[in-house]
């Protein structure tokens, strides 16, 4: 008989106001049943979700109903990451208040995740630029304050000078302010910090213990904690004009993780902000120049790796502490930071490559000091490649010949029995390269840091009856700044101890803080606290975290700390936030761009139609009929308009195909290309299931589900048995894409029987068969195709609902074949394939294999010197 197409405009709805009606999503933190707390990085609303965003809330969606179907108490919340700049440049170039433009953006992204189907837990909804949120926020920061994990100093920023407010390296670009253009300044500011390395050796040793987190992210964390075991070398300062060194405490003090390349040294380098530099800057103007062009470069690593390395000889010398006849060079350059280390290098041109070219350009000496063992030592030398790996000692007099690690602790040892003011001239450090958070930003859209100035009384906190410290919303955006600092009423404040005149406060928090707790604050938004300690110990850690891998670092790292402090302050009582980590690829799409140069313009895929004329691919634009440059497949971007919305999806196939598509063509790890192709093909698999679904409902009406171990039946109820197996066991390890092959691959085993059941066909053996078969076949697409699943159940008779309904449970005599293939080989050469019985014992095997022709045609009437089975495996016959 016919069938009506599924229609999922007709059908999404209704199933999603029937969850709402059940309130099935909504967790109990009071359920008895094993809980399971899945979470998706929340985002940020910048106005409208494309269909990339979707990705990662589907592959949580597919966890958390997979999980409450296995029977757990299943939270899975969603917020709104509500803070940043974002919002304050909207202010200014579209005349409306921040707070209101966040809020109508989570109002419109709130109704396209919805459409989408994810099991969320609307309940519990919050942003972090709610009152009730930043309260919290603030209420911790002040816990940490008496926790002495707060700390407020000078500190090198970006300053743009346009629009007065710092910015993040990330946004310095060629030495200038990503938005105003202004070339970029290094001020110097009094900031407040989160002391983060307090934490740094345990934030590491704890990464052997996420065993549920990728590889690729704990080792980039390592590197960006950096711990390193080095020597502090204080190196004699000499005069320029006498030679001779200085008298006291005057030295130069170097960390170096390489001392047993010392006798390689040509040259010291010192940060722009060194007091050495400062100090030789006094009387230098062309010195003092080079400093303030430093100054005006971003201050990150990568912009320091990029940038050309330069340096000024400041005319200072160091003597080296093996030769007192043998002086270096202190040169200020462009490459070293107040930050790392000591603010100071020894330059080993032969060992590093940055130093190598900085020794070229400067006609610096460069000599080798290890070379690789085995390599002749009078053809060995170094040009425009630095030797970084290991070897044997050269050039270095009384370390000759040692390996590295050994010269490192003898050159340690004996500077370490010199003496320099009454001090050893060395001594071994332990250096990280983290460095404690400095949360202070000059806007207004953040959280406020609840803290007071008075001239009197100092920095002193907000008293927590006082809080919150709301943000006003009477402000203005007409010039650049931090409305905040020039507000008319809100700074003015009474201190809290003296009751004299001060000021509040105007920084507001990074951002990034709201980020390391809101997991915590989900599991009891209500509470008056920033977390119900009850609560937070039965719900955490998260026990599947899912979000894209450029948070490996900041995000998740912050996050770590935090949870430590949290442990400290007593609101949670663990030190990890996340038990598993999975950082999914992106949803990549082809770019289209008419025009050239100023006048180009990207397109969005909406916008064009493509050709395909000769075997090759043209994208014209729809309105002008202009032919537009395809570019390569790139993440989704506002910026390219290379986005496709998830309306565009669900207003013509419906979210179930947006949500198949997004999970069935790649391993969730790898980008997946979005195609209007691929769309399609998942909406013609989501039909094909209503059809199988819906033609043999009526003739399975009244059946008893059963399985069967033989015929046709048995063989359609071990397909089904083995796809809920794998199903479930690919779900537990993420490999979504796995687990569609399965359905897909259960769908074309039960296409012949479902249809002959609904031609009469059927016995009843087969019709028990294929209803369990379908049954199990409908739940096991309800997590992916969470609609189409309820759809299915009710033509098949279902009155409850698949999204509250456990999980099938597979019988494992089912799942186990009672044949197996081995592959024969004839003198270790493969030339077929024998089918057997499992249980066959070796006497039958080798009977069997004998039998078979190509073994006989292979053997020539002979009888075989030996054959050789390995059970189960494979069987090699010897002619």
């Amino acid at each position: 008989m016919a069938t009506e197409r599924y229609n999922p405009r007709a059908s999404e709805p209704k199933w999603q106001k029937a969850w709402d009606a059940k309130k099935l999503f909504e967790a109990d933190n009071n359920d008895p049943r094993p809980k399971y707390y899945v979470l998706e990085m929340f985002p940020y609303p910048s106005g409208r979700i494309h269909i990339g965003h979707t990705r990662n809330y589907t592959m949580g969606d597919v966890v958390a109903r997979y999980k409450r179907a296995k029977g757990f108490n299943v939270l899975h919340p969603m917020g709104w990451d509500a803070f940043g700049m974002p919002a304050e440049n909207a202010a200014m170039q579209n005349k409306v208040h921040p707070k209101d433009w966040t809020y109508q953006n989570i109002a419109a992204m709130r109704e396209q995740l919805k459409v989408m189907g994810l099991s969320l837990d609307w309940a519990r909804e919050f942003a972090t630029c709610d009152v009730d949120y930043y309260h919290r926020q603030q209420m911790l920061f002040l816990d940490f304050v008496e926790k002495g994990l707060v700390t407020r100093k000078s500190s090198k920023v970006n300053w743009d000078p346009e629009d007065m407010t710092v910015l993040a390296n990330e946004q310095v670009i060629d030495g200038r302010g990503w938005r105003s253009g202004a070339l970029v300044e290094q001020r110097e500011l009094t900031q407040w910090f989160f002391k983060i390395t307090d934490y740094a050796q345990d934030l590491l040793d704890s990464l052997e213990g996420l065993d549920e987190w990728p590889e690729k992210v704990k080792l980039m964390q390592a590197n960006w904690i950096g711990r390193s075991e080095g020597l502090l070398i204080r190196w004699p300062l000499v005069t320029p004009a006498t030679g001779k060194v200085i008298d006291g405490q005057d030295e130069l003090e170097v960390y170096t993780t390489r001392p047993d390349t010392i006798f390689g040294a040509s040259f010291m380098a010192v940060a722009a902000d060194h007091p050495l530099a400062r100090k030789a800057a006094e009387d230098n103007p062309a010195l003092a120049k080079f400093i303030d062009e430093v100054h005006h470069m971003g201050t990150s690593v990568a912009a320091l790796e990029t940038a050309e390395k330069k340096g000024f000889d400041t005319g200072i010398r160091v003597v080296h502490p093996f030769d007192e006849a043998w002086t270096l060079p202190v040169y200020v350059a462009n490459f070293v930071l107040m930050e790392y280390g000591t603010g100071a290098i020894f330059g080993c041109p032969s060992g590093d490559q940055r130093d190598l070219d900085f020794a070229n350009r400067y006609g610096l000496p460069v000599i080798p000091v290890v070379m690789p063992e085995g390599e002749n030592q009078g053809n060995f030398q170094i040009i425009d490649e630095a030797y970084v790996g290991d070897g044997v000692m050269i050039n270095s007099r009384f370390l000759d010949g040692m390996k590295p690690d050994q010269a490192f602790d003898e050159v340690a040892k004996l500077l370490e029995q010199k003496t320099i003011g009454n001090r050893p001239m060395a001594e071994r450090k332990v250096n990280f390269r983290l460095r404690d958070w400095g949360i202070s930003r000059q806007r207004y859209w953040g959280c406020p840091i609840p803290m007071i100035h008075c001239e009197d009384c100092g920095v002193v906190p907000v008293p927590k009856a006082d809080l919150p410290v709301r943000l006003p919303d009477d402000i203005e955006f007409d010039r650049p700044g931090n409305p905040l600092d020039r507000h008319p009423t809100w700074r003015h404040v009474k201190c809290p101890q003296c009751s004299k005149d001060a000021r509040r406060e105007t920084d507001t928090m990074d951002t990034f803080v709201d980020s390391s707790w809101y997991f915590a604050r989900f599991t009891a938004p209500w509470a008056n606290d920033p977390t119900d300690p009850k609560a937070a110990t039965e719900w955490l850690p998260v026990d599947q975290y899912i979000g894209g891998i450029e948070h490996a670092i900041l995000h998740l790292l912050y996050s770590r700390f935090f949870t430590r402090a949290m442990r400290e302050t007593g609101h949670v009582d663990l030190a990890e936030p996340f038990r598993g980590l999975f950082t999914q690829g992106m949803v990549v799409h082809e770019t289209y761009r008419v025009g050239s140069g100023s006048n180009s313009r990207w397109l969005a895929p909406s916008e064009v139609r493509l050709e395909d004329i000769d075997g090759k691919r043209r994208a014209i634009e729809i309105a002008t009929g202009e032919q537009a440059v395809i570019g390569p497949l790139e993440k989704m971007s506002k910026s390219k308009k290379n986005t496709v919305s998830p309306e565009e999806i669900t207003d013509g196939y419906g979210a179930d195909t947006a949500r198949w598509f997004m999970l069935s063509d790649s391993p969730p790890e790898r980008d997946v290309e979005w195609t209007d192709e691929g769309a399609a093909g998942a909406h013609r698999f989501i039909q094909r299931i209503w059809r199988l679904v819906s033609t043999a409902a009526e003739s399975l009406a009244g059946i008893r589900p059963a399985a069967a171990k033989e015929g046709e039946a048995g063989t359609v109820s071990k397909a089904a048995h083995k796809a809920l197996k794998s199903v479930g066991e690919d779900i537990e390890k993420l490999a979504f894409n796995r687990a569609i092959a399965r359905i897909y691959e259960l769908a074309n085993a039960l296409t012949t029987p479902l249809n002959e059941a609904a031609e009469g066909k059927a016995d009843p053996a087969l019709k028990a068969a294929c209803r369990q078969a379908v049954d199990i076949l409908v739940h096991l697409i309800a997590p992916v195709m969470p609609h189409l699943a309820e759809e299915c159940w009710q033509t098949l008779g279902g009155t409850d609902l698949v999204a509250e309904r456990p999980w099938p449970v597979y019988d494992p005599s089912l799942v186990v074949d009672s044949e197996i293939v081995l592959p024969v080989q004839v003198n270790g050469k493969k030339r077929g394939d024998l089918t057997i019985a499992r249980d066959a014992d070796q006497g039958a095997v080798e009977k069997a294999v004998l039998a078979l022709d190509f073994v006989q045609k292979a053997l020539e009437g002979k009888a075989p010197r030996k054959v050789i089975i390995v059970p189960q495996r494979i069987v090699n016959v010897v002619a």
